[in-house]
C-alpha cells in the first residue's frame, strides 16, 4: 500500500511498511499504574473558532475513552491534552468530567483541577485558592481522583516560594483523597516559567520534595512533565517512600518506566492515547518480565513521539487528534478552538510516516484514505 506524502517541498511515493500492533482487551498492568491524557472530539458542526466556547461530539469523545479502558489503560482527564487553556472552557470541562467520571470501570479515572475558569489577567491569591476549591469540588463529586493542576493564575500571582506554599498546603489539606501533583514545564506552557518559585531546577525540586514531605498524607503521587530523564530520575530518587513519580516524559518514557536498579516510574502521558495498543502491549511485556518485547513495542514509538511533542510542544494536541482521526475515532480532523490548524502538512505528513512505522496505524487502508482526503482539501493534488 503506498501514496504521495509531501517531502521536501514536493511530493513523493511512501509505501506503508508497518505491521499494526495488534489490539486486543488487556486487564490494567500490575507492575506500573498508566493513565493516558486522552484528547476531545470537537462537533464538527459546532462552531469551535478561536476563543469560541467548545462544542464537544460526546459520542465520540467517551468512545475514545472506552477504547483506552479497554486496553487496560487508565484516563488522565482533563488534562492539557484536553486542551484545558487552549480552547477547553471551563463550562465544557465540567461536563466532560462527570460524563467521563460516570463512564469509568473501576475508578479508573483521575481529572485536573486548575484555575482555568479565571480570566486572563492578575488575581489575588485568595482568588486563585478559590478557583482551585471549585474545580476540586468538581472532582470529589464525581469520584474522581483529583490532579492539582499546575495554575498560570499562580505563576503569575505568586511572589515567592510561600505563596506556593500558601496555596498547596490549604488545598492539600482540604482535599478528601490523595492528589497527584502536576509540574508542567514551559515547553508546554511558556506561562509556566519559574513555577515553584524558581528558575532553577534544584531550588524547585527541594520546594516540591519539602511539599510532598510535609503533606505525606495527601499527596498519591507528582508528574512532571520536563522532557529530561535526568531531571526526572533526581526528582523520583528523593521521593519519600510510597510517593509516585508519574512520567511525564513524552521523549523518554520507555527508559523512565522500565526503571533502574533503584526505582521506576508510573505513567501519565499524551502520548499513550496516540500509541494506546503500544503502550498497552508494552506494560503486559513488563508485567510478564519480558523486556525484549518491552523494547521492541516501545522503541519505535519514541521518534513518533518527538514528533508529536516537537517545538513548539504545546501545538501536541493537534498530533494526537490526527492519529484519532486517522484511526477512525473521530469523524473528522477538526478540534475545539481550531487547533487543527496547530500544525503544518508536511510535519503531518511524517507524523503519518512515523505513525506507520511504529505500528499504530490500527487500519492502515482507512489511514491511507484519510490522509489523501486531507491531501485534497488542502489542495495537493496527489
Amino acid at each position: 500500500m503506498e501514496l504521495e506524502l509531501p517531502a521536501r517541498g514536493g511530493l513523493e511515493t511512501y509505501r506503508l511498511i508497518g505491521e499494526p500492533v495488534a489490539h486486543g482487551i488487556y486487564q490494567p498492568a500490575s507492575s506500573r499504574l498508566a493513565f493516558a491524557a486522552a484528547h476531545v472530539v470537537a462537533d464538527p458542526l459546532g462552531d469551535n473558532s478561536p476563543g469560541a466556547p467548545a462544542v464537544v461530539d460526546w459520542e465520540h469523545t467517551l468512545e475514545f475513552r472506552r477504547h483506552l479502558w479497554s486496553l487496560g489503560l487508565s484516563v488522565a482527564e482533563a488534562m492539557d491534552t484536553a486542551q484545558r487553556g487552549m480552547g477547553l472552557d471551563w463550562k465544557a470541562t465540567q461536563e466532560l468530567i462527570r460524563r467521563s467520571a460516570a463512564d469509568a470501570p473501576g475508578g479508573r479515572i483521575a481529572v485536573g483541577a486548575g484555575t482555568d475558569q479565571l480570566a486572563p489577567g492578575n488575581h489575588p491569591l485568595d482568588a486563585v485558592i478559590a478557583a482551585y476549591e471549585e474545580q476540586f469540588a468538581v472532582a470529589e463529586a464525581a469520584g474522581a481522583q483529583p490532579i492539582m493542576m499546575a495554575s498560570r493564575a499562580l505563576c503569575a500571582a505568586a511572589e515567592s516560594p510561600d505563596d506556593y506554599r500558601k496555596v498547596y498546603d490549604h488545598l492539600l489539606n482540604q482535599s478528601t483523597r490523595p492528589v497527584i501533583l502536576h509540574w508542567l514545564g514551559p515547553m508546554f506552557d511558556p506561562a509556566l516559567e519559574g513555577y515553584w518559585g524558581s528558575a532553577s531546577f534544584d531550588a524547585a525540586m527541594a520546594f516540591v520534595v519539602d511539599l510532598i514531605n510535609d503533606n505525606l498524607d495527601k499527596v498519591d503521587g507528582v508528574k512532571i512533565s520536563l522532557l529530561d530523564a535526568s531531571k526526572e530520575v533526581a526528582l523520583r530518587n528523593r521521593l519519600p517512600e510510597g510517593v509516585r513519580l508519574y512520567t511525564g516524559d513524552d521523549f523518554n518514557y520507555p527508559e523512565l518506566i522500565r526503571g533502574d536498579e533503584n526505582h521506576h516510574s508510573d505513567a501519565l502521558l499524551g502520548i499513550f492515547a496516540a500509541i494506546a495498543p503500544a503502550a498497552a502491549a508494552g506494560l503486559k511485556a513488563l508485567d510478564d518480565g519480558d523486556l525484549d518485547t518491552y523494547e521492541r513495542v516501545f522503541e519505535p514509538t519514541v521518534p513518533l513521539a518527538r514528533q508529536i511533542f516537537s517545538a513548539p510542544t504545546y501545538y501536541y494536541k493537534t498530533g494526537i487528534a490526527f492519529l484519532a482521526w486517522l484511526n477512525g475515532f473521530q469523524p473528522g480532523f477538526t478540534m475545539v478552538g481550531g487547533l487543527q490548524t496547530g500544525r503544518s502538512l508536511p510535519h503531518l505528513a511524517d507524523t503519518f510516516r512515523l505513525a506507520d512505522q511504529a505500528g499504530v496505524l490500527t487500519d492502515p487502508e482507512l489511514a491511507v484514505d484519510r490522509f489523501r482526503q486531507l491531501l485534497r482539501v488542502s489542495g495537493v493534488d496527489a
